[in-house]
């Protein structure tokens, strides 16, 4: 009996020390967005990937630093960043909508029409960027095709 009592006193310990845990990595998120919406990204970035070192499964944490990246104008991380996003959630309509912008700007028709075709099967909150996007895309493929004449 006596044992049962310290297993369930480790239990409770055990669950504290976790909830502790949680509360810190929900503060460097919250704080992260403070920070992104002041524009002060550098402070935002060291948030957002401190929320990723507690709580790796964050898309939310990277959907951010993706946004950072693309306000550096740093491609190669915001498709690292965006590709870890759709990694844990292959639904996630913004993170599916920023890299068939990136995949635009970069050239990749093949996989921003993939994308697209993603997009508006998944689309939630986006929905409304769907029209924006499929100009977007026709543009570039049109001025494209005129170069290449």
């Amino acid at each position: 009996m006596k044992k049962f009592f310290i297993i369930i006193k480790i239990f409770f310990v055990y669950l504290f020390l976790i909830s502790g845990g949680t509360a810190k990595e929900s503060n460097y998120f919250k704080k992260g967005i403070e920070l992104f919406q002041k524009k002060e990204f550098d402070k935002s970035k060291i948030l957002f990937e401190r929320d990723i070192v507690f709580y790796p499964k964050s898309e939310k944490s990277y959907l951010y630093l993706a946004k950072i990246f693309n306000n550096y104008d740093n491609d190669f991380e915001q498709e690292i960043k965006l590709n870890s996003v759709l990694l844990l959630n292959p639904q996630n309509d913004e993170a599916i909508y920023m890299l068939a912008l990136l995949k635009i700007k970069q050239s990749d028709y093949n996989h921003a029409k993939k994308l697209l075709d993603e997009f508006v099967l998944v689309c939630k909150s986006f929905c409304s960027k769907k029209k924006e996007i499929q100009e977007k895309f026709e543009k570039m493929t049109s001025d494209d095709a005129k170069s290449n004449n």
